[in-house]
Parts: structure tokens; C-alpha cells; sequence
């Protein structure tokens, strides 16, 4: 056992005075020793459970032969974050994530790890930290709210954060506001949409990092409870095999979540975090190969933002793995790879069933025959930008406008609140990117102001910052280089017609090189917006976005 290092031995008996001082009994001593990351705090609704799923997790593990022990993992609320400065501490948690993880793990010698997350950047914190500690891991999630109900309609976060629009537009009183305000979210959970906590949840199952559920169960099943115990036994089980995370997160199983991110329609986050993730698990994963897997991937499930179905309808349909089913009928998934239930994916998925064709459209009917993210290129994003395809309005896949040039989020929603914005215009935000804002914010409130005043349908929002997956519309983000290093996007100048075709991957600015060059001639770099703390420290540690935002020293 690992955990003999700190247990076994003469020169252990110190350590051992300590778990005595902890009423660890020597019976409990003998056991292999769980760590189980707890990422339970009281600020965000997807966390407040967390505390039962621990407590089963520790059950599960016990009755399996193992000692749990429990320690903590910070996470952020990105809704209450979200159009402040709270949100350039968001991504940044991500790796304190992972690094804090990696820390406890080690530091303490433990044999194996149950993750429990449920939010944005704790998912793929935790994954990362599973792939650098690579002892026997099992994540098991907070799972997904239940969606609201307003006026006998399914509602959800998002339509909150439009519903504010809908009123600076007059078309929605605040009684009606207030309404949305106390129905959107009624239970604790993840967000209820396809967003990103859902969006990694669900991939986590996809990896082969979680159990069969753990992306879809509703936070307030009792499901969730029995899920939780079972990945305590499964932890134990792969400690007896001695499975461990990289045995897991292959390249091969990379090439299935990016399959998955394409059919489910995930948030645009995904490419953040799957190439950092698998950065950790060693497996190079350049964000370009999306286009090539999303060209030959069908989009099987619009659910919300892009559609009006919820993760619970997801569940009743059969969840993610009903969903890998369908995808492997035309033999785009890597079967043979391995998980933390001991059998292979092939194995996991066999005899799955779509229990609903309009949730999950069978792989014959698909909602469009490519798949839900596309990267774009061009002289605008030479490093490649990204953009939700499948919660984009047909008539917007080709639009050109002209740049309405902000150089931060809160200067655009001042012009897109005050009118200022019109059908046709393209609004680019820039020095929002890793190392410009920094932290890289979510554009949830501008996307949600845009389509709010009626103008999701006509109006393109790009960004080197990042979009909630609660946006909608023709929101294309991660833009690569970014405006603090002197990309391009820092070139563009109010006016300026851009070009974007989104089904031909393209985003470019009608301005020749020549004027490009001269722009850039002039350039200077824009003050640094943080000049302390935690911030600083990551701004110059960062990667670009199209590299996943990696820290590199």
C-alpha cells in the first residue's frame, strides 16, 4: 500500500501518533486509506449536497474494505461570479484545483481518491489533479438541478439571465422578472441545461472517470445517493486491479469525449478543458482535430440553451450512455477502452437503450449531421476560435457586419443595454482572454442581453474571453492569440466588416495586411487590469486558450 509510507514501520511511529490523535483505530490503520475531495461549501447550489454524497461515498467505501478520509476542494458559483470581477477568479480556480488536490494526495500518501465535484472548473480541476496523482480514482458528481417551471413552461438559468434583457428591451415587467427570478432554479444541482458543469459531468462518464448516471442523475434523486456508494465500492475495486487514471484517460478515450462533446452539443468550456486534462494525462490534444471529429459526428440532443429538453430528460431517455450507443451504431467511438467499472466501454454501453428518439435523436435522425462545437480560423483568430454551433440560429452560421470594438465586457453591456447596438453588428470584446482580463471571464450577461432585446438572431458576439454554457447565439470565443499578446483581435478597429461562416470554419476581417501590419506598427500592450495577488501570478503563467490555458513556468 502506498499509505505504508506514513503508517508502516519504526520510523512511522510518529505518523502513526498522529492518526491516533485523529481516533483512527489500528484496525482502520490496516486498511488501504481513501481520500475522498470533498468540494462541499454553502455558496453554490451545485455544492449544498455535497455533504450527503460524502457521507455516502465514505459508506461505499467502508463497506468495501477500505479507510475513507475526507478532505476539501475550493469551487466558485460561475452564476454569482458572472459580470463582475468575481468572474477572472473562475478559470483561475481550475488549477488552485488541481494543485491544492495534488498536494493533499501525496502529502498524505494516499492509496486511492473519490472526486466529488459538480460545478464549472472543479470537474476538470479534479480531473487533471486524477491524472497528475494517478492513483485508483472515481469521480462521482453533486448531479444536475431540476428545471424551474414558469408559466408552464421548463425554464432554467439562462432564460434568467435573458430575462433581464427582455426588460432594459421593455418587453418584460419586473413582477415578471421576479417571477422568473424565484422558478428558474427550484432545487440544488448543477445548472439544468447543457452548461458546462453538466457538460464535464456528462464527459466524465465519457472518459470512463465516472459511474454509469453521474453526468444525468438529478442532484435530488435518491439515485444519486445509491450512485455515490456504489463509486466507493468501485474505488476499492480498482484498487485490488490497480487501475488508475491513465490507464483510463488514453488518447483513445480524449477522441471519444471529443466525439461525445459533438453529439451531446456541449459548452464551447469543453475545449478549455479537455486538452488541459489530457495536457496532465500526458496525451497531446490539439483543438483543431474537433473540426475533423465534429465533420463525420451527428448532433443528437439540443438541450438547453440550444433547445427547450433539460439534463433530466436526458436521464429518462437513458443518459450518456444511451446516447455513446447510439454514436457507436456508425462506429465513431474507441470501444475497447478501459473505465473505473473494470470493463471497457464497449461492455459499459452494450444494450443501452434510447428510451426517448426526440431527447436523443437516433444516429439515423440526427439534429444536423455534423456535430454541435466548430473551431474557426482566420485572419481574425489565426490560432483558431471556438463557437457553440448548434445553439446558433441557421440564419446566423453566415453573417457579416460590421465590429462594434469594446476593450471590456462591462463597456458592451453598457452599449448593448443603451441601445447602442443594432441588427447586423458584430460586438467584439477583447482583453478578456487568460492573460488580458485575466482569468478569461464568461460573456453570459452580454450574450444574454443580446438575445434578450430580440437580437440573437442578428447580431454576433466575439471574444478572446470564454461563454458560459448557458450562451446562445452566434457567441465565438477563446479567439486565439489574444488581444494582451498583440493578436489580432487587439488589430480590429471600430467599423472594420467581419466575415464569419461558421459551417466553412472560417472568421475573418476585410482589412488588408498591409493596413493589418501598420495597425500593429502602432500597438501598444494594454495596462495590466491586475497588478496583484493570485492574478498576477497567473497572468504570467498562462497559456493561450487554443492550448487549453495551461499553466507553464
Amino acid at each position: 500500500m502506498k499509505s505504508d509510507n506514513v503508517k508502516c514501520g519504526m520510523q512511522q511511529a510518529p505518523h502513526r501518533s498522529l492518526f491516533n490523535a485523529l481516533g483512527m483505530t489500528k484496525e482502520e490503520m490496516d486498511k488501504p486509506l481513501v481520500g475522498i475531495v470533498s468540494s462541499f461549501n454553502e455558496i453554490v447550489p451545485g455544492h449544498m449536497n455535497l455533504d450527503k454524497i460524502v457521507e455516502a461515498v465514505k459508506l461505499g467505501v467502508a463497506m468495501a474494505g477500505g479507510t475513507p478520509v475526507v478532505f476539501p476542494a475550493i469551487a466558485v458559483c460561475d452564476g454569482i461570479a458572472m459580470g463582475h470581477i468575481g468572474m477572472k477568479y473562475s478559470l483561475v480556480t481550475r488549477d488552485l484545483i488541481a494543485d491544492s488536490t495534488e498536494c493533499m494526495a501525496l502529502a498524505h500518501q494516499f492509496d486511492a481518491l473519490v472526486m466529488v465535484p459538480n460545478c464549472d472548473k472543479n470537474v476538470p480541476g479534479l480531473l487533471m489533479a486524477a491524472a497528475r496523482v494517478n492513483v485508483p480514482t472515481v469521480f462521482v458528481s453533486g448531479g444536475p438541478m431540476l428545471a424551474g417551471h414558469v408559466h408552464g413552461q421548463k425554464t432554467s438559468l439562462s432564460s434568467m439571465f435573458e430575462a433581464v434583457g427582455s426588460y432594459t428591451a421593455g418587453t418584460m415587467s419586473a413582477e415578471e422578472v421576479e417571477e422568473f427570478e424565484n422558478k428558474a432554479c427550484p432545487t440544488c444541482g448543477s445548472c439544468s441545461g447543457m452548461y458546462t458543469a453538466n457538460s464535464m459531468n456528462c464527459l466524465t462518464e465519457v472518459l470512463g472517470m465516472g459511474l454509469q448516471g453521474n453526468g444525468t442523475i438529478p442532484a435530488v434523486y435518491s439515485e444519486r445517493i445509491k450512485l455515490a456508494k456504489h463509486a466507493g465500492m468501485a474505488v476499492m475495486e480498482m484498487y485490488r486491479k490497480n487501475i488508475c487514471p491513465r490507464d483510463i484517460m488514453t488518447k483513445k478515450a480524449f477522441m471519444n469525449a471529443l466525439t461525445m462533446d459533438m453529439a451531446l452539443g456541449c459548452s464551447t468550456n469543453s475545449m478549455l478543458h479537455l486538452p488541459a486534462i489530457a495536457h496532465e494525462a500526458g496525451v497531446e490534444l490539439n483543438v483543431d482535430i474537433a473540426n475533423e471529429i465534429s465533420s463525420k459526428t451527428p448532433n443528437l440532443c439540443h438541450l438547453a440553451p440550444a433547445g427547450h429538453t433539460y439534463i433530466e430528460e436526458l436521464n429518462e431517455a437513458g443518459g450518456i450512455y444511451a446516447v455513446m450507443n447510439e454514436i457507436s451504431k456508425l462506429g465513431l467511438l474507441n470501444l475497447d477502452c478501459m473505465t473505473v467499472t473494470g470493463k471497457t466501454v464497449g461492455e459499459n454501453i452494450k444494450n443501452c437503450v434510447n428510451r426517448n428518439p426526440e431527447v436523443i435523436r437516433p444516429a439515423e435522425n440526427p439534429y444536423s449531421s455534423t456535430g454541435g462545437i466548430a473551431v474557426l480560423r482566420g485572419n481574425l483568430a489565426p490560432d483558431s476560435c471556438v463557437v457553440k454551433r448548434s445553439a446558433v440560429a441557421p440564419e446566423m452560421l453566415k453573417h457579416e457586419g460590421p465590429a462594434r470594438v469594446f476593450d471590456c465586457e462591462e463597456d458592451a453591456i453598457e452599449a448593448i443595454k443603451g441601445g447602442k447596438i443594432v441588427a447586423g453588428d458584430v460586438v467584439v470584446i477583447r482583453y478578456e482572454g487568460p492573460k488580458g482580463g485575466p482569468g478569461m471571464r464568461e460573456m453570459l450577461n452580454p450574450t444574454s442581453a443580446i438575445a434578450g432585446m430580440g437580437l440573437g438572431s442578428s447580431v454576433a458576439l466575439i471574444t478572446d474571453g470564454r461563454f458560459s454554457g448557458a450562451s446562445r447565439g452566434a457567441s465565438i470565443g477563446h479567439v486565439s492569440p489574444e488581444a494582451a499578446v498583440g493578436g489580432p483581435i487587439a488589430l480590429v478597429e471600430e467599423g472594420d466588416i467581419i466575415e464569419i461562416d461558421i459551417n466553412a470554419n472560417t472568421i475573418n476581417m476585410r482589412v488588408s495586411e498591409e493596413e493589418l501590419a501598420a495597425r500593429k506598427a502602432k500597438w501598444q500592450p494594454r495596462t495590466p487590469q491586475v497588478t496583484t495577488g493570485y492574478l498576477k501570478r497567473y497572468a504570467k503563467l498562462v497559456t493561450s486558450a487554443d492550448r487549453g490555458a495551461v499553466l507553464e513556468a
